[in-house]
C-alpha cells in the first residue's frame, strides 16, 4: 500500500471511555478510518503504522448526530467509519510514543 494512503486510511484513535475498557481488557483498539476504506486497507495500514500484528477488526459506520441550533435550525453531523482492532498477545499500541 501507498504510505501516503496509509495516513489518509487511518484519521486518527477514537478515545472513549468504552474504547478505554477495551483497551485494558480485550487488547484492542478503536480508530476514526476513512469513509471508503475496506477491512484490508485498515488492518495493513496498522500493522505498517504501529508495527504490531492485527488479530481481528471489526468496522462499522455511525450514524451522525442530528443536532438543534438555538433558532431552531436543525443540522446533522458527517456519517463516519469506526474500526475496533484487535491486537494479537504480547503486541501494543502506546500513542505516546507516536509523533
Amino acid at each position: 500500500m501507498n504510505p501516503e494512503r496509509m495516513y489518509q486510511v487511518i484519521l486518527g484513535p477514537h478515545v472513549s471511555e468504552k474504547s478505554a475498557m477495551m483497551t485494558e481488557g480485550n487488547n484492542q483498539y478503536a480508530f476514526k478510518v476513512a469513509v471508503d476504506a475496506s477491512k484490508p486497507e485498515i488492518k495493513e495500514a496498522v500493522e505498517a503504522i504501529f508495527k504490531v500484528v492485527v488479530s481481528d477488526l471489526q468496522v462499522l459506520n455511525v450514524k451522525g448526530k442530528t443536532k438543534r441550533s438555538a433558532r431552531g435550525r436543525i443540522r446533522r453531523k458527517s456519517d463516519w467509519k469506526k474500526a475496533y482492532v484487535r491486537l494479537e498477545a504480547g503486541h501494543e499500541i502506546d500513542f505516546a510514543d507516536i509523533g
